[in-house]
């Protein structure tokens, strides 16, 4: 498929310069660029398509983890915000188990859009993961899975909701709770998040939305699913050198296998 087979370059003219730079200053000020009906209705339900018949192969797994994905801090007790845990928990497919015909691939592989990406985010450039696994995922969560509480180490992430279950699993986020850069982790802050005493902005999307996040600094999860309609999101990274691979802890521990 052509890129305007997939995306709705009407409303969202990808080559246009003074376009990228609304969506750069969106990004820049909000640390979230949302993008509704990106996708045309014939890509996206080819997308749902795929999905559905995908999940049969996703890798399911649960993890506890810190909020700031990090092994245990022995100067700290079991408590503190550096070692409390949440929950993770979720299904994926990977990059080897998208077609080569999906639009999902043509997306992430179309030069406009990587110019798009890379204008918004202000990258020198893009590159797909070196290990085959890890450039385009879909992920899957079912009644009661969830994304728990945490920081990105990228800083940045593009995501496309391509289903939306009937209640439940919603993003949400507080922008610069941290300044890692600076080594400044905000314990106190975290912690009033983790008990309730702060209240998070609520992103709400539809399918078809795509949306960049500027997650290293602000803290966000996806609540569970509460609904018996998988939440499916497909996630398209890029590094800004060649050759990069996810470590193998981490593809095992995501993915459930190297290769």
């Amino acid at each position: 498929m052509s890129i305007e087979e997939i995306v709705q370059t009407a409303e969202y003219p990808l080559a246009d310069p003074s376009f990228l730079d609304r969506c750069k200053k969106a990004l820049d000020s909000a640390g979230v660029l949302v993008l509704p009906d990106f996708i045309t209705s014939s890509a996206l339900e080819a997308m749902q398509n795929e999905a559905t018949q995908g999940q049969s192969k996703a890798y399911f797994c649960k993890q506890s983890h810190s909020v700031y994905l990090t092994p245990e801090n022995p100067l700290f007790g079991a408590d503190h915000p550096a070692n409390r845990q949440v929950v993770s928990s979720k299904g994926c497919i990977c990059d080897d188990d998208v077609a080569s015909e999906s639009p999902l691939r043509a997306l992430y592989d179309a030069r406009l859009f990587r110019d798009f990406v890379k204008h918004v985010t202000g990258e020198s450039a893009l590159h797909p993961y070196a290990d085959g696994l890890s450039s385009i995922n879909i992920h899957y969560a079912e009644r009661g899975q969830e994304l728990g509480w945490h920081f990105d180490n990228s800083s940045f992430a593009i995501t496309l909701l391509i289903q939306k279950p009937d209640a439940g699993s919603d993003f949400e986020y507080i922008k610069d709770l941290r300044n890692a850069d600076a080594g400044e982790m905000n314990y106190d802050g975290v912690a009033a998040l983790l008990d309730g005493k702060t209240k998070p902005k609520v992103l709400n999307m539809d399918p078809g939305t795509l949306v960049l996040f500027r997650g290293r600094n602000s803290i966000h999860r996806v609540s569970p699913n509460e609904s018996d309609k998988t939440r499916m999101l497909a996630v398209l990274a890029y590094n800004s050198e060649p050759g990069i691979e996810l470590s193998e802890s981490a593809r095992m521990t995501f993915y459930g296998r190297l290769s």
